[in-house]
């Protein structure tokens, strides 16, 4: 995996690591929203509410629309998510199989 690639995953995993972060995108999977909007919804002012991290992860595109700042999902960043638990989930299967051999054999 190229430097580049790897260090715009690191940016999408840090920035679903927090919780607000994660309810702003779920906010953000229903419909475009402005940053007031998106605001009301938390106890967080708006500076932290437009935070950088979801816009450097590519999760969240900004547009301005007169005076107001227009925040939509872009979910593409996130299948780097899932690749990586595509792996957990081959080693759950296994295990769980492991464990059904097991259980079916004691029978």
């Amino acid at each position: 995996m190229s430097a580049p690639r790897r260090k715009q995953e690191e940016v999408v995993f840090r920035a679903i690591a927090d919780p607000t972060r994660r309810d702003i995108l779920t906010l953000l999977r229903g419909r475009r929203h402005t940053v007031g909007e998106i605001a009301r919804n938390f106890r967080a002012s708006r500076p932290s509410i437009s935070k950088r991290l979801l816009r450097s992860a590519g999760l969240v595109i900004t547009h301005r629309k007169g005076t107001s700042r227009i925040c939509e999902l872009d979910a593409k960043p996130l299948r780097a998510v899932n690749d990586w638990l595509r792996d957990y989930e081959a080693f759950w299967t296994d295990s769980l199989l492991t464990l059904k051999s097991y259980l079916e054999e004691d029978r």
